[in-house]
């Protein structure tokens, strides 16, 4: 993209990808883009995001960073922003051609001079995947029906002639063309991986529930000035002020638990699809059980098996062994305080952190599930961080052994709001 902007032949980019990941190419263009450029996360009500897109000219590069989501239903400004080149993250998301989301790369890819795809499963479930994707990235390779291209390589069969078979005599056809326009690299072909990689997603709360974390902030820092400064007082602040990053809040004295936030929920929706669609296993660790509920509702709505240890379970050698032996279990949903010891999870290489608690014996206990003998892959460990609240403060503390609740009584009584980033 950089070099086709210094030689005067982009000057305006769009990025879609999983709303999951937009922030981190935010955070990867500046850090390593080598180019001068203006870079916009399309983010809040649609009102918000036109104007941004309308707001974005001149020189330089001009790079607009959207989820697939809005893409479709934002369709008309996109394709008056007119982008020069477009990459597709994650171009597994628009594999099937009848889709709304597909249907509007199709056309948008279809103005753009220059075009991207970045996938690590370009085919999923069957071949048929990759048609919607080529005739995104390039309409040559494939044509632009899916029915000339279907009744090319494949045969339908089964119940209903629904189920396509590839034609052995087309089978290098097929893979000669996919090829033609791209190239592959493997995990063994990247030697500098290291063993256990750490990745933060920063999620951004819907603008009411920041408003309703921002108030509790004040009305926790007032209420310290009538009390006794104590790790105690603290530390019940603090858990209350995380129960509303994971998306819930007690809404009377009743204790009646509400959902307020979608954010982490839909940020996770994106990582468990991206991990299935690899045919890897993974582990989701969280702290509240309302949290857990609400996980293990979305994959039942997704209709993926799951293994779940919390408090209540009973049959945790039996949850263990399904998702360490059954292929059709592909996820582990864990609860922090009770799934951190005793079980091993190697059957996953990657481990979500919906949420922490502030127990470093926890943290480290947890992580070691899936990281000990037996495990035959690189780890990877993803933080979901609600952006500017105290789930910053508590990984930061876990990762430097710190003692978060101690320094935070330190602060309020140097004067400084613990519950907020200086």
């Amino acid at each position: 993209m950089g070099a086709l902007y210094q030689a005067g032949k982009v000057n305006k980019a769009l990025i879609v990808c999983p709303l999951s990941i937009t922030g981190v190419w935010c955070e990867e263009m500046n850090k390593f883009a080598d180019f001068d450029f203006v870079v916009a996360k399309l983010e809040g009500s649609s009102t918000k995001k036109i104007d941004t897109l309308r707001h974005m000219q001149g020189s330089p590069i001009q790079v607009a960073i959207i989820n697939y989501e809005s893409a479709w239903r934002l369709e008309k400004q996109l394709l008056e922003f007119d982008a020069d080149i477009i990459v597709a993250d994650e171009s597994h998301k628009i594999k099937s051609n009848k889709t709304k989301q597909s249907k509007a790369l199709h056309k948008l890819g279809a103005k753009a001079r220059y075009k991207m795809m970045l996938t690590g499963t370009v085919i999923t479930n069957k071949a048929l995947d990759v048609f919607s994707q080529y005739k995104f990235i390039d309409p040559t390779v494939f044509g632009q029906s899916y029915y000339v291209f279907r009744n090319r390589y494949f045969n339908m069969t089964g119940y209903g002639n629904h189920t396509p078979v590839l034609k052995r005599f087309m089978e290098r056809e097929l893979t000669d063309r996919l090829h033609s326009i791209a190239f592959r690299v493997t995990k063994a072909e990247c030697l500098d991986l290291p063993e256990v990689t750490d990745i933060v997603r920063y999620v951004d709360l819907e603008d009411g529930t920041m408003r309703i974390y921002t108030d509790l902030v004040r009305d926790s820092f007032a209420e310290l000035a009538g009390e006794e400064i104590s790790v105690t007082n603290i530390l019940v602040r603090i858990l209350r002020l995380s129960q509303i990053t994971g998306g819930f809040i007690s809404t009377d004295e009743s204790e009646t638990i509400k959902c307020i936030s979608k954010a982490k929920l839909d940020t996770l929706e994106d990582i468990v699809d991206g991990a299935l669609n690899e045919d890897k296993k993974i582990v989701v660790i969280a702290r509240f059980v309302e949290e857990i509920k609400a996980i293990c509702k979305l994959l039942e709505k997704k209709k993926i098996l799951y293994s779940l240890i919390m408090g209540g379970v009973k049959d945790r050698d039996d949850q263990v062994e399904q998702f360490q032996n059954d292929p059709n279990v592909q996820v582990f949903v864990g609860q922090i305080a009770t799934a951190g010891l005793g079980i091993t999870l190697t059957a996953a290489s990657t481990m979500v952190f919906y949420s922490m608690d502030y127990s470093m014996s926890n943290f480290e206990q947890t992580k070691a599930r899936i990281h000990r003998v037996g495990q035959k892959e690189n780890c990877s460990y993803i933080y979901l961080i609600a952006r500017g609240t105290v789930d910053d403060m508590i990984l930061k503390a876990l990762q430097t052994k710190a003692d978060l609740a101690r320094s935070l009584v330190d602060d309020y009584k140097g004067g400084v709001n613990p519950f907020m980033e200086v």
